[in-house]
Order: C-alpha cells, then sequence, then structure tokens
C-alpha cells in the first residue's frame, strides 16, 4: 500500500462525500475552478510557483534559486525553502482556503496553484520530509473523473457528461508511489506537470524566462531563476538591486495598518496587519502595480511600486478601499526619499509629468507622490541642503552656469541647483511648483542691490556666457538688469550708460567732471570684451567722442557751464568738465557749434565760454580789440591739449567759419544779419523766378569779423585772403559781379564790403587795377594792398570790376562820384554806371524812396552838370535813341542798357521825350521796303525780317524841334532818319531808315 503521509485519503473521501451528497457542489467546484483558468490565473503558472517558492524560503528563513527544466516531456520547478506539508496539501486540494497564516508570504486564498491547471492535467508536487524522505501529491483531471464517475449518483454523472467528461482538477489529491524521480540536488520542493496535449514547452520557457527579472525584483528570498538556458540571478548591494544586466535602485519601506481600517478587510486579510512597499526605478515603458507580483493596474509613475495591498482573488486588481489607500499613500510618502537617493542632475526625472491617470491606482499614486515631493526636501540646492519645492526657484536661464547660481545664492533664497535650469527639467519643476526665475525677475531681483564692481563684473561675465542672451526677447528682459555707475550709484537698466573700458584716463576724468545725470559705468566693469558685449546689447554704449559729446546729460552742463561759472561753481569742476569736453574731441568726437558754450580758464584765471576766447598764440588775438568781448585762453590749458580739439569746440585760432546747411532766418548772431538778410535775401526769395522757399541755401559765414580793432585791418586782411574757409565762405573769392543772378550775396562778402576798412575805406569804395569799366568812377586800390591780396580775394571782398548797386548806400555813393565835377568820366562809363542804378530799381536792391535825388548829374558830354529843375535848360534822361540827334548832349543823360524811365524817377529828371515835341517836314514818298533793294540786303543781312508797311523816302529830310524848356522857339534839323510819333518811319536813305525802323 503506498504511503499516505499527508492524509490525501481523508481530503478525498471528503471532497467525495460532499460531491455525492450535493452534487451542485461539484459542479461550484468546477465552475470555480474553470472560472480561475480562464480569468485571472490563465498565464500565471510561473508566477504562481514563484510565489509559492518565495514564500517557502521565506518561512524558512533563507532564500532560493527557482530551478527549471523539461524532463521527458514535463516541467519540473524546483525549489528551497519549507517543505510540503499536510496544512499545505489541504491548501493545494482547496478553493479559497490557503494554509499560509499570519504576517509574510505572498501568496493568501489558496488559489494561486491552480493556475498550473492551464498547462498540466496532472501536475505532481514532490517535496522533502522532515526525515529526509522524499514525499509527495498528485492530481490528475482523468482519475478525478474516473472517480467521481464510479460513485454511481445520477446526477453526478449528468454533470460530468455535460461537461464532455471534464472534472475540476485539484480537488482530490493522492499520493505520490515511489516510482518519483529524486529531487535536485539542493531543492526541498519540486513542481512536476506533464503538459497538456497543444502546449510547448519551449513557449513555457521563453515565457519563464521573460518574466523572471520582474519576479526576482518582486521576490527578495528569489536569489535566481535556473533556465535551461541560463540562470538569470539577484544581487543586491545597498539600494541597488541587480538582476541579469539590469540595476534597479530600490526604497523599501513597511508600516503597520492602522486597526481601525482592518474591519474593511476579509477574515483571511485581518491577520495581515502589516504593509511592505517597494520603489524601484528605473520603471518599464509600460508599468503596473506589483503586489509585489504584476496587476493590471496600470500606473504612469517614474518608478515601480511593489506594494503589499489587498486584491482582489485572481490577483490580478486591487480592492479598493481604505486600507489600500492607506498603504499608497504611506508608500508615497515615502517617495521623497527614493528621489532623494539620486544624484541631483536626476532627481526631476523621477518626478511625475502631467498626465491622465491611467487607472484609479495611478490617480492615488499621482496625487500622493506630488504632494509628498511638493512639501519634502529633497530638490538640490545650489549650496546647502536640499530645498522643498513649494519654497525653491530655479533661474529660467538655459546654460546658465553653476558658477551663476552661486553667486546668486544670498541674492535669490531657495534657489535650486543650476543643472536644474535645463529646458529638460522645466515640465517636472513646474509639476511640483517650483519658481522660474526669469531674465525679468532676476533684474527685479538684483534691483538696489550694494556690490563691488567685481561682484557685477563676474556677474555680467556669466550671463554674457548664456546661449538663451542671443534672442532678442531675453535681451528685453533684461533691460532693467543694474548697472554700477562711477559715481557710485547703482542704476537700474545698461539703456545710455557709457562705456569707458580700460581707459584709465577718460574714467578719471568723468570721475572727475562728476556731470549730473551722466550714466557713466564704473571703471573696470567693461574690461572684459563678452562683458562689454553684453551692456552694448541692453542699450549701453561705447564711449566715444560722438557717443558722449551727445548725450544730452553732458549737453546740458556744457550749456550752463559758463552761468555756473559766473555763479561761482567750483573752479576745479569746472576745469574738469572742459578736460573732458576737450579730451572727448581730441580723440575723435565730432564737436559743434553747440560746444562752444563750455566754459574754459582765460589767462585772467576765470572762466569763459569757448567760442569768446582766442588762442594765446592765434592769428586773432592781435587783431581784436584787447578791450572788446573776446578773452584769451589760459595758456597751461593751450598747451595740455590739440589745437585742432581747441579751435574745434569755438576757441578762435584765425577767424571761426560756421556752417548751417539749412539757414531758416537770421538767428546766427552774426553782425548785422538781419539787415543782410532784408537786403540779400528776402529779394531773391520773393522774386518771381527766385528760389523755392525764403531761404538762402547752405550758409557758410565768418563770425567775429566786427571785433576786429579799427586800426587792424590791413593785418586782418592777410589773415583772411590766407584763410580757405574764409574764401570758402566768400563765395569761393569770385568777384561780386560774378554771383549767378538768382542766389544771394554771400554774407561775409556782404558785411566786408560794408563795414570792412581797406586803406581807410569800405572795399567797395575802390577798384581793381586793371578794372576799365569803372574808371574814373572809382580809385584802384593802392599799391600795397594789391601786392599783399590776390585780386580774386579783393573782388570777392567788394573791390570793384564793374559798376553794381547792391543797396541804397551804393546808389547814393554812385551818384555821388557821377556828380563829382573832378572825376573824369567818359559817356559811356557813365552810361553803365546809369543801367546800374536802373538796373538795382528794377531788381528791388534799391528804392527811390531811399535815395536822395543828385544835386549833379553827368551828362552825355561827360560833364557833371547841373541837376536843378529851375536852371535854364535842366538835363533830361534820353529814353528815345533818335532824339540824341536833335537835342545837344549837354543836356541829355544817358540811360545805357537800364529802363530810362526808372532812371528818371531815381534822378528825379524828365524822360526827354515829355519836353520836346518834333515835326516831321512835310515832302517825300512812300515806297514799300520790298522795292528798295539796299534794306532788302541789309535786312538779309541782318537775318531780320522787313518791316511792315512803307518808308516815307525824302530828298533831305528836315524836323523842327520846340524844347520847352529852352523857350519854345522851334529849330529845324536835318536827321538821316526819323520815326514819327506815329510809328512812320522817315529817311532821305533806306538803310538808315531800316536801322531806325528796326529800333524803334
Amino acid at each position: 500500500m503506498t504511503p499516505d503521509p499527508f492524509g490525501t485519503a481523508a481530503l478525498r473521501q471528503a471532497v467525495l462525500d460532499a460531491w455525492a451528497a450535493s452534487p451542485a457542489r461539484f459542479r461550484e467546484d468546477a465552475n470555480a475552478e474553470e472560472d480561475l483558468l480562464r480569468g485571472g490565473y490563465r498565464d500565471r503558472w510561473f508566477v504562481e510557483l514563484a510565489q509559492n517558492a518565495a514564500d517557502a524560503a521565506e518561512r524558512a528563513g533563507t532564500t532560493t534559486v527557482l530551478r527549471v527544466r523539461v524532463v521527458d516531456g514535463a516541467l519540473h520547478v524546483a525549489n528551497a525553502g519549507a517543505a510540503l506539508d499536510a496544512d499545505g496539501v489541504a491548501g493545494l486540494a482547496s478553493l479559497r482556503a490557503s494554509g499560509k497564516r499570519g504576517e509574510g508570504g505572498v501568496g493568501r486564498f489558496g488559489v494561486g496553484f491552480a493556475a498550473v491547471t492551464a498547462i498540466s492535467d496532472a501536475p505532481r508536487v514532490v517535496s522533502r520530509t522532515a526525515d529526509g524522505a522524499t514525499a509527495g501529491v498528485a492530481f490528475d483531471r482523468a482519475r478525478t473523473a474516473s472517480t467521481v464517475a464510479g460513485l454511481g449518483v445520477g446526477a453526478l454523472a449528468d454533470e460530468l457528461a455535460r461537461r464532455d467528461g471534464a472534472a475540476p482538477a485539484l480537488r482530490l489529491a493522492w499520493p505520490t508511489d515511489g516510482a518519483e524521480p529524486a529531487l535536485p540536488p539542493g531543492a526541498d520542493t519540486e513542481v512536476r506537470l506533464p503538459l497538456r496535449p497543444g502546449v510547448h514547452a519551449d513557449e513555457l520557457l521563453v515565457a519563464a524566462a521573460a518574466q523572471a527579472p520582474d519576479l526576482l525584483l518582486a521576490l527578495p528570498p528569489l536569489d535566481a531563476v535556473d533556465l535551461p538556458g541560463g540562470v538569470v540571478t539577484r544581487t543586491q548591494d545597498g539600494d541597488t538591486v541587480r538582476v541579469g544586466d539590469r540595476a534597479w535602485h530600490v526604497l523599501r519601506a513597511e508600516g503597520t495598518v492602522p486597526d481601525a481600517l482592518l474591519a474593511d478587510l476579509a477574515v483571511e486579510d485581518r491577520a495581515r496587519t502589516g504593509w511592505r512597499a517597494t520603489w524601484a526605478v528605473p520603471p518599464d515603458a509600460a508599468e503596473v502595480l506589483h503586489a509585489p507580483t504584476p496587476t493590471d493596474e496600470r500606473t504612469t509613475l517614474p518608478a515601480r511600486l511593489l506594494a503589499t495591498v489587498p486584491l482582489d482573488p485572481d490577483r490580478r486588481h486591487v480592492r479598493a478601499g481604505p486600507v489600500t489607500e492607506h498603504v499608497l499613500r504611506a508608500a508615497a510618502a515615502r517617495y521623497p526619499d527614493l528621489v532623494r537617493a539620486r544624484p541631483g542632475p536626476e532627481r526631476p526625472a523621477l518626478v511625475p509629468l502631467p498626465a491622465l491617470p491611467a487607472s484609479a491606482v495611478d490617480a492615488t499614486l499621482r496625487d500622493a507622490v506630488l504632494d509628498a515631493l511638493r512639501t519634502s526636501a529633497w530638490l538640490p540646492a545650489v549650496a546647502g541642503e536640499d530645498l522643498a519645492p513649494a519654497g525653491a526657484r530655479v533661474l529660467d536661464l538655459d546654460g546658465a552656469p553653476t558658477e551663476l547660481a552661486a553667486q546668486l545664492a544670498d541674492v535669490l533664497p531657495g534657489l535650486a541647483d543650476a543643472r536644474l535650469a535645463a529646458p529638460r527639467h522645466a515640465p517636472a519643476l513646474a509639476a511640483v511648483g517650483v519658481a522660474r526665475v526669469g531674465p525679468a525677475a532676476l533684474a527685479d531681483a538684483l534691483a538696489g542691490l550694494d556690490r563691488p564692481v567685481a561682484w557685477w563684473r563676474a556677474l555680467y561675465g556669466r550671463l554674457a556666457a548664456l546661449p538663451a542672451l542671443v534672442a532678442p526677447g531675453t535681451r528685453e528682459e533684461l533691460a532693467g538688469l543694474p548697472v554700477p555707475l562711477a559715481d557710485g550709484r547703482v542704476v537700474g537698466g545698461a539703456r545710455g550708460v557709457l562705456l569707458a573700458g580700460d581707459d584709465e584716463a577718460l574714467a578719471a576724468r568723468l570721475a572727475a567732471a562728476a556731470v549730473p545725470g551722466l550714466r557713466v559705468a564704473a571703471p573696470g566693469l567693461a574690461d572684459d570684451a563678452a562683458v562689454r558685449d553684453l551692456l552694448v546689447a541692453l542699450g549701453a554704449r561705447r564711449v566715444d567722442g560722438a557717443a558722449l559729446l551727445a548725450d544730452p546729460a553732458l549737453r546740458e552742463a556744457v550749456d550752463r557751464s559758463a552761468d555756473d561759472a559766473e555763479a561761482g561753481a567750483d573752479p576745479e569742476a569746472l576745469d574738469a568738465l572742459g578736460a573732458l569736453v576737450l579730451a572727448l574731441v581730441a580723440a575723435g568726437g565730432d564737436a559743434d557749434r553747440a560746444l562752444g558754450a563750455v566754459a574754459l580758464r582765460d589767462a585772467e584765471g576765470g572762466h569763459r565760454r569757448a567760442d569768446e576766447l582766442v588762442l594765446p598764440d592765434g592769428a586773432l588775438r592781435g587783431l581784436v580789440d584787447p578791450d572788446g568781448p573776446l578773452g584769451v585762453l589760459d595758456p597751461a590749458v593751450a598747451e595740455a591739449f590739440p589745437r585742432s580739439a581747441l579751435t574745434a569746440v569755438g576757441v578762435l585760432d584765425g577767424f571761426a567759419v560756421l556752417r548751417d546747411e539749412t539757414p531758416a532766418g537770421p538767428d546766427h548772431d552774426l553782425d548785422d544779419e538781419e539787415t543782410w538778410w532784408a537786403e540779400e535775401v528776402d529779394p531773391v526769395a520773393e522774386r518771381p523766378d527766385g528760389p523755392d522757399g525764403d531761404a538762402p541755401g547752405p550758409l557758410v559765414a565768418v563770425r567775429d569779423l566786427e571785433l576786429v580793432a579799427e586800426d587792424r585791418w590791413d593785418a586782418a586782411w592777410s589773415v583772411l585772403a590766407g584763410d580757405r574757409e574764409v574764401r570758402e565762405a566768400l563765395g569761393g573769392a569770385r568777384p561780386v559781379e560774378s554771383r549767378a543772378p538768382e542766389g544771394p550775396r554771400p554774407y561775409t562778402a556782404w558785411w566786408l564790403g560794408r563795414h570792412g576798412r581797406l586803406a581807410g575805406h569800405p572795399p567797395t569804395a575802390w577798384r581793381l587795377p586793371g578794372a576799365s569799366a569803372v574808371d574814373g568812377l572809382y580809385d584802384p586800390v593802392p599799391d600795397d594792398v594789391a601786392a599783399r591780396l590776390d585780386p580774386a580775394f579783393l573782388a570777392a571782398i567788394g573791390v570793384r570790376t564793374r559798376a553794381r548797386v547792391g543797396s541804397a548806400e551804393d546808389a547814393t555813393d554812385l551818384l555821388a562820384r557821377l556828380a563829382d565835377p573832378a572825376r573824369v568820366v567818359p559817356p559811356a562809363r557813365a552810361a553803365a554806371a546809369h543801367a546800374a542804378l536802373a538796373d538795382a530799381v528794377a531788381a528791388g536792391r534799391v528804392s527811390v524812396a531811399d535815395v536822395e535825388p543828385p544835386d549833379r548829374v553827368r551828362t552825355a558830354d561827360g560833364v557833371a552838370r547841373d541837376a536843378d529843375p529851375a536852371r535854364d535848360v535842366p538835363p533830361a534822361v534820353l529814353d528815345r535813341a533818335q532824339l540824341a540827334g536833335v537835342l545837344p548832349p549837354g543836356v541829355l543823360v544817358l540811360p545805357g542798357t537800364g529802363d530810362p524811365a526808372l532812371l528818371a524817377d531815381l534822378l528825379d529828371l524828365a524822360p526827354a521825350s515829355e519836353r520836346v515835341r518834333v515835326t516831321v517836314r512835310a515832302g517825300g514818298r512812300a515806297v514799300p521796303w520790298e522795292e528798295l533793294p539796299a534794306a532788302v540786303a541789309w535786312a538779309s543781312a541782318l537775318r531780320r525780317p522787313l518791316p511792315d508797311g512803307a518808308l516815307v523816302l525824302h530828298e533831305r529830310l528836315r524836323v523842327l524841334v520846340v524844347d520847352d524848356e529852352r523857350g519854345g522857339a522851334p529849330v529845324e534839323y536835318t536827321p538821316s532818319a526819323w520815326v514819327d510819333d506815329d510809328g512812320v518811319v522817315h529817311a532821305d536813305d533806306p538803310v538808315r531808315g531800316l536801322l531806325a525802323a528796326l529800333a524803334a
């Protein structure tokens, strides 16, 4: 008889009696086993055997290797540990009646072993007994069916038939016979599974190999899984568990479930009041909760959780309730410890990122883990202990060096390690509430900070190294970054700050000048090129002459410096300001007219505007009145700076030249400028053919001419003539008469011609030695003058080359010269002078009302005669050329090419045609012009058409002239030709008649 150490006979009999007494119980057991196989345990054979092996090793206080082999077509799974006993056999042969009690162990319900029936209908379990022998139990689905059929119970037979003869495999157990092979060396128990038809051993081994690493991690009592294809081992070193070629970092936790929560548990679970949990990283791509073996509860955490939570009987789903909630939240509370154990830069990777929960378990875990992470100190700080994210912040500057964060540690409390600023960490840090300090917030935090210049320089250097600063948006956010200034202030924002760079001398000048409002960076701040480029990108400007000289604050200081000097300002501060301006100009800065206001020290120890000073050795010094408004520059200042810089700010060497490209009015502080504008600019602008607008075009003018002393003009002319800019202001030193008719006379030429003194007289009182057109009217310049000054210069300042009248004063002067009996003026020159007078009136340069008529006029005979209308025969202006043939030269004033009527009005004389009556004596015959061969020939030669009508041809032409001014007696004359008042041409010669007709 086969020994039965586990009492299987009694177990079988009890089950058979129950089935025979209640066939429904048989159906219930069969249905339950089938539900397990088709449901939760359908593919868990290896998991359940591994759990049983782990429980056996744990009960024995040891560890084990799970050995899997294929022997004669059967799958053998062996392990060391507590051997099989009667309670264990009873558990195997029952449903939901495990022999495991109290704390420890993985299995709970006694249904796990049923998973093997998915691959075997006749499983056997062989185990070492206490005396060292071997015993076992066998299950057999077919044997069970045969036994049930032998009971002779019709209802059981019917149920077997309905199930095609299939019976539950695990309800009846038999002792194994003595033919069982021996246990493998070192094994205490072996499960032997003859495979069902259609089940392939190689597929089972592949599945076991795939599940082995997770089981070794979940079940610490398992040291290894020994498969035919190799051994998968598990080793542990501190918190690192290595399974095969994969390493896990683990954190284990345990605790006790409060008694108040146990009432909701099933009776079997109430005895287990303790809980255990293990966090492991890294997780798999598709993770589930392990309890401790895999469930179907999906999770999205960046770590695997293995926890002893209550499960449904199929061990695939968590049983919801307060105990599950408590265990999950207690495990989550330890999650920060898992994170803290990782290297600092790796910790954010363990923060759950925003996502939809994959299950109810996942939702609970995510909320609890995030709550724990927000309030626990695990975030690496830039200095000191770890930080809780709720009170931490990180620099939102990608690529920020660790040194930058370290520098800002005391400025930004709670600042995290700079390495966490990388964009890849941003979602994780946001999930736990870490504040991000962006460029704008950083600038705000630094506002008002008192730090040495070296500190700021280091900060800028580290910021300059950030790749993010190339983005315009980032630069705009940093616009408020504080900048220390040379005067000790710290201003918010680099815009407008001037960078002196490494120019220590300039920095010293800036500091000494102490210009209010001038924002100059502290010395040494921008020595480094990268720092300099950063500050420039934020709005600062490199100091050069143009940048600093254009600064509004410096301009304001320059503008008020002379007033400050009069008000008793500190002389040293004024000297420093002047030295700064001169140094900047000397360094290449653009000087303009406004810098002439800067106060410089004069030779008497006071301060004056630069444009009111002359150089100590300047050409102008000996020309101006020493008691005039100009002072002399302090020789020490003159020696300290280049002459070009001094003259650029307005200090006078020679005569200064003013330039204005778009003058709008007489507002340049030039002497008598209003008169020039009225006489020269306005008349040109008002002419119908004048230029658009009322401006004379670019204005180039010599200033301070009025300061030349009366007795120094002879020396002044040489200085003026030798200055290229002065000659440019004169219009290129061209004669006044050669200027373009559409433009006004240059101011400088106009002023010198009127106010200058050439050999004691205005230049306009002289003529050039070769100017024969005005010989007799004007005297030639003295020989010494002509020897020193070239003709072009003399002509440009107004020395005459021909008669020209530019003003009422010119007209009065010319009339006086014509009236001077001592002057010999040939008729042609007198006629040219008269034409110039008439042209001046016509052009608007002279108003008749502004000129007093002369007492004498120059008549056609070259004599200066009394112009009094009361004289016997007063002069008259020749307004019809033919009257010159019938009136004596002594009474005619020749108008030249000018308008006779305008000349008559200016001279207050009557036109000749108004004082005489001319009658042609009768006679003559009318001959058409085309019948006069001589007239036709001359008209052709002159390229003129023949006049209309006819010529009255006389044998001898005679006219009677009645001159009312000479008593009214008719006088007979015999001219060659005459055009009467009706326009009829009379002549005694066809050619003379033609010429008279053409002239008329």
